[in-house]
Order: structure tokens, then C-alpha cells, then sequence
């Protein structure tokens, strides 16, 4: 494997290196251990989450190293450069029509696909449901027994190679209509109630304490967290500019599969 990313590093700085049998054969080979979940754009480490970059770059290689063609499925006609994922049922996936998953994003025993759309790069664990209009975007990593819920958009993170994927962890809960971009880690068992956005500059406020305790980038272990707002001043005067509010913990006695009404109502949140 050191010899692959050693040769990915080199071809990233020159091109040229893209017409080599050598290389392209380098490339493909990371975008089967991709598919196969045996390499990984970020995985989780002793004290976090390591990135790697590398293997980013090998995606972003991939897609000159492949040709336009048509690809048929039924009645249905496609035109693109990337291969679709297949043989769903021996992977033990289930596949709603018209879900979409591209080869190269891993989907683990267990998962399920409403009419979605899961991009190269992307780490889908056990157990998790990819809901209706849900997309997981390039290189993004969710855990075990994630719910996405409908119309949920999880940023996928190409370009700039250098930024970390999203990372949604082990049993958390993201309810419609939610957006989270640019790098943004969801804890273990965290709720994210509907249409909350995240960025990685966004503000999340923990105001459940005496004083507010502000966030960047990480939402903790098993916080509630719902939209909110705050003023700030302009030069046009002051307005309210959204930020994300952590209103609460999930129970210890709640079920991990709890839904995300459930989880609000214990946190005084109407729903």
C-alpha cells in the first residue's frame, strides 16, 4: 500500500504520470478497496478521526482516468464516467428504486437505501437508513445505525483535497431537511432536529448551562440540537443570522432508535 500512495502523491503533482498503465492501475486498485471498505477516505483513530488525504486525491484522479459511457438499467438511461454499485443482494443491501450509488462508496450488511444517492469515496455503515431524497456526498463517512432522514444533504469534500469529509457517528439521529457541509462531525448519538444547517463555520451554541458555550465544526455526544438564531451587527444595522442551538442531552434510558419527536419532547421542544 506504500507503494500505491507513494505513486497517487507523485501523479497528483504531475499529470503526465496519468497515461501510465502503472498508475492507472495504482488508481483503480484504491477505488476497489474503496468499494470494499477496506480503505477508507477518514477512519476513526485512538483520539479522533485520521484523514486521508491520499486517497482523496486518488478519487479526484479516477474520474480523468475514465471514459463517458451509456449505462442502461431497464428503461432507464444514464451518461456519466463512474460505474453504478450492483450485486446489492449478496452484499445484504436493501435498495429502494431510485436509489443511486455510484462504485467506490462502501455500503455495509445492513443498510438501507430509500430513493437516494450515495457518492464515490462515501462510508455507509451497519445498519444505517439513507432516506428519501437523502444524498451522501464524496468521501462523507456515517456511522452505525444512522438515521439521514428525507431530503437530508451531507456535503461531499473533494476539492480542497486538504478538508476533512463530513463524519456523522455511530447511532445519531439527522432530521429532515438538515444540511451539514464542510467537515462537520456529529457525535455518537447525537439528534439534529429538522432543517438545521451546519457548516464549518457555523455557531453551535450549547444553552443549557448558566452561559452559552459556543462550538465550530463539532456537534458533542448525544447533544439536541435544533435551529436558531443570533443578532449581529452589519453595517446596514443588526440582524438575526442562523447558528444551530444545542437545547439538551439524549436520555441514557432512550432507545438509540429513538425518533426524533421523541427525542425533543423530552427536551420540551415542540414538534
Amino acid at each position: 500500500m506504500s507503494d500505491v500512495r507513494e505513486l497517487i502523491e507523485k501523479t497528483w503533482e504531475d499529470r503526465s504520470l496519468l497515461e501510465k498503465t502503472e498508475v492507472k492501475e495504482a488508481i483503480e486498485y484504491v477505488i476497489e478497496e474503496l468499494d470494499k471498505g477496506r480503505l477508507r477516505c477518514a477512519e476513526p483513530v485512538a483520539d479522533g478521526w485520521q484523514v486521508n488525504d491520499w486517497v482523496k486525491k486518488a478519487v479526484i484522479l479516477y474520474f480523468p482516468i475514465r471514459k463517458m459511457e451509456k449505462i442502461e438499467v431497464g428503461p432507464f438511461e444514464f451518461h456519466d464516467k463512474m460505474a453504478l454499485k450492483t450485486d446489492y443482494d449478496k452484499l445484504g443491501i436493501r435498495v429502494v428504486p431510485h436509489a443511486v450509488a455510484r462504485y467506490g462508496a462502501y455500503l455495509s450488511k445492513g443498510v438501507i437505501l430509500m430513493p437516494s444517492y450515495v457518492n464515490i469515496g462515501a462510508y455507509v455503515d451497519a445498519g444505517t437508513m439513507v432516506d428519501t431524497w437523502a444524498t451522501v456526498g464524496s468521501c462523507a463517512q456515517v456511522g452505525t445505525g444512522v438515521h439521514l432522514s428525507g431530503g437530508v444533504g451531507i456535503g461531499g469534500v473533494l476539492e480542497p483535497v486538504q478538508a476533512a469529509p463530513v463524519i456523522i457517528e455511530d447511532n445519531a439521529f439527522i432530521g429532515s431537511r438538515c444540511i451539514v457541509v464542510e467537515g462537520v462531525r456529529i457525535g455518537k448519538e447525537a439528534v439534529l432536529g429538522a432543517n438545521v444547517t451546519l457548516t464549518g463555520s457555523s455557531k453551535i451554541i450549547d444553552i443549557t448551562g448558566d452561559e452559552p458555550v459556543e462550538y465550530k465544526g463539532y456537534v458533542p455526544e448525544r447533544s439536541v440540537v435544533i435551529p436558531g438564531s443570533y443578532a449581529k451587527e452589519f453595517a446596514a444595522g443588526i440582524y438575526n443570522v442562523p447558528c444551530a442551538l444545542i437545547i439538551g442531552k439524549r436520555k441514557e434510558s432512550t432507545d438509540k432508535k429513538t425518533s426524533l419527536n421523541s427525542a425533543l419532547r423530552e427536551n420540551d421542544v415542540a414538534v
